[in-house]
This record gives C-alpha cells, structure tokens and sequence, in this order.
C-alpha cells in the first residue's frame, strides 16, 4: 500500500474534529484497559482470601475457637471479626439478639466491600455504551466535511474521495477497539463481584448459625 494512503497518514491528515475524536477515544480506551487491569487483580486477591479464610472455618467451631486461629488479615477476616466483636459486645449473655446484631454488622461490612469491588465498573459500561457513538459522530463528521469538499472538484472520482471516507471511518474503528473489550471486561468481572457477593452471603449465613448455637 502507497504510504500517501496508508492509516497512519490518514490519521495524521484527518481533520481536527475527527482527530479529536479519535483522541477522546484513544484516552478512554487506555482508562478502559487500566480500570480492567487493576480490577482484575483486586478481583485474584479478593478469591485468594475467600480460599484461604475458608481453609479454617467450620461450622463445627465455636466464635472463640475461629478467632483464635485467624491466620491473617481481609476482607473475610473483617466481616467475621465486624460480627464476632458485637455478638461478645454483652458479657452478660450470647442471646438471639446478639446473633442478629452481628448478622447485620457483617452484612452491611460485607456490602461495604462488594461496594469497594464495583466501584469504577460504571465507568467501564459508560465507556463500553458510549464509544461507538462518539466514534459515529466522528465517522458521520469525517463524511459530511469529505462530500463538503467534493463541491469544490469539478470532476469526482472514487480517488477523491474515498481517502475522505476512509479516514472517517478509523473513527468507528477506534470507536470500537474501545467499546468490545470494554463490554467483554464489565460483563466478566461484574459477574465476577456477583460471585463473592454470594460467597460472603453464604459465608454469613453459616456464621449466624454459628452465633445462634452458642449459649
């Protein structure tokens, strides 16, 4: 291919509206991939500690028992430690009333991650919906300036203007290498946030038990 038509000199030559365009897309895209990446790593870490914690629970131990063996610090260890410290918060008795105030406690810490896990996710679907609109404006611009200046050709030809029309047309194609990964990666790591959220749940609802059965 000649280089005088080549993507990167239609980049370059494009106009500056459609260069904005691309350039709005080329930066979300980079957040897009960023937001993917950390998340994805919080998201590992997140797993590892529900694996881990869950090595030492049973719901054959006693409160006492699974706190003295906590091997470490997380999320995990944070919502049973939320829910231990305000069943033993009366000396007097372990009542009923205990066991719920501690099932709310380590609900509401457990919301409190999951909120921790879903933030910047909206950003990835906004990202996701909006780029390829952004990227048919930049196209749709890019063609009514190229057919704008066709008016000053006394004679038009494929030559003329299909450099125009392919140069409006990267802008949909940035609009779209921003977009699928960005609506690949929200579906898999929402789904992701879905899943600890009912390994927390379970995992309080087997501690409430656990609550319930001490004197």
């Amino acid at each position: 291919m000649d280089d005088s038509i080549s993507i990167l000199s239609l980049i370059i030559e494009a106009d500056l509206v459609v260069q904005s365009v691309m350039g709005v897309l080329a930066v979300m895209s980079i957040y897009s991939w960023t937001i993917i990446l950390s998340k994805k790593k919080i998201l590992i870490d997140t797993k590892d500690d529900i694996k881990k914690f869950l090595k030492h629970f049973s719901t054959n131990k006693t409160p006492d028992e699974l706190k003295s063996q906590l091997p470490y610090s997380g999320a995990m260890v944070g919502i049973f430690t939320a829910g231990y410290g305000e069943f033993t918060r009366s000396t007097t008795s372990k009542n009923q009333a205990n066991s719920e105030r501690a099932y709310r406690l380590m609900n509401t810490t457990a919301n409190d991650e999951i909120d921790r896990l879903d933030s910047g996710l909206s950003v990835l679907a906004m990202i996701a919906s909006s780029s390829p609109y952004i990227g048919l404006f930049g196209t749709v611009w890019g063609i009514m300036h190229s057919f704008i200046g066709l008016a000053s050709v006394k004679q038009a030809s494929i030559a003329v203007v299909a450099p125009g029309i392919a140069e409006a047309l990267i802008a949909t194609a940035f609009g779209l290498f921003a977009a699928i990964p960005a609506t690949i990666a929200y579906n898999r790591l929402i789904s992701q946030v879905g899943e600890i959220d009912n390994q927390y749940s379970a995992f309080i609802e087997k501690m409430f038990v656990v609550f319930q059965r001490q004197k």
